[in-house]
């Protein structure tokens, strides 16, 4: 019970936050921004196009489709990151930490209170942006995205990692140094994924192994960017995943193996967050 106490106060706290609200307000524009510039791509695309070119307009929906998700992908990280960064080095620097602690409560439980808290808001988050985003291309165009469950469970999956990442280092770190790590960590999972990608293109087999290689370290690392590489590929369409080119999807993607890692590295990185907790002294 304690620990749906706290995830309802850290719910709570969080929503009381000025940078959710921003977050919020930012995303808001963001469809709104989007929904106008679909709306008259489309309206310009379906004119010159005509009811012949179907297919054409398909890939033009999964494109713009694409493009939205990739910013929606982008902004919650930024959301989860930004208000769990400083929940649990925040507090013990305050010393509020200790008000909680020292109550009939056990140290997992803050811990893991926490977490569901910032799980449930990360995933109202995820299901506003990525869900309203594929609501107005269903509505405005009557296309649905395909596999879009499977790829929104995968960016949550993304988001419950960077989530715990988060929550470790604030046990152990100031919120400024914790802050510097994960987002040091999300760049370094970022540029490995490109690395990776435009290496698997390259005519030198030698080099282009050396960069597949770069990749699968940084992606165990952190498979961040691994996630969202099978996320896009389960957005994009089957004309895409033919060509195996695309600004916003890859031909080459992520296994059901990287995914099963990426289960078990949460597992890990939320059990580290409890033990750690549980050996610092407040």
């Amino acid at each position: 019970m304690s620990i749906f106490t706290i995830a309802r106060l850290t719910f709570r706290e969080a929503s009381r936050r000025k940078i959710l609200l921003a977050g919020l307000l930012l995303g808001l524009a963001f469809l709104l921004v989007f929904g106008l510039g679909f709306h008259f791509i489309l309206q310009e695309a379906e004119l010159s196009m005509g009811p012949s070119g179907m297919l054409q307009l398909n890939e033009i929906y999964n494109f713009l489709l694409m493009a939205g998700m990739y910013v929606v992908n982008f902004l919650t990280v930024m959301m989860t990151v930004l208000t769990s960064v400083d929940t649990i080095s925040g507090e013990i620097a305050s010393g509020s930490i200790q008000t909680v602690a020292a109550k009939p409560v056990r140290r997992w439980e803050i811990v893991m209170g926490k977490w569901l808290g910032f799980a449930g808001m990360v995933a109202l988050y995820l299901l506003l942006m990525g869900g309203g985003v594929m609501a107005f291309i269903y509505l405005r165009a009557g296309y649905m995205a395909p596999h879009a469950w499977q790829a929104l469970l995968l960016m949550l999956l993304n988001m419950l990692i960077l989530l715990s990442v988060s929550l470790l280092g604030g046990t152990r770190l100031s919120t400024l140094a914790n802050g510097v790590l994960v987002f040091g960590l999300y760049g370094v999972a970022f540029i490995g994924g490109w690395i990776e990608q435009i290496g698997s293109a390259l005519p030198n087999q030698a080099a282009g192994q050396t960069a597949t290689n770069i990749g699968v370290i940084t992606s165990l690392i952190l498979p961040s960017e691994a996630l969202w590489k099978r996320a896009a590929h389960e957005l994009q369409s089957p004309l895409v995943s033919a060509l195996g080119f695309s600004p916003f999807s890859y031909g080459s993607y992520p296994s059901n193996t990287m995914v099963v890692y990426a289960i078990i590295y949460l597992l890990v990185i939320t059990t580290l967050v409890v033990v750690s907790f549980n050996n610092r002294d407040l």
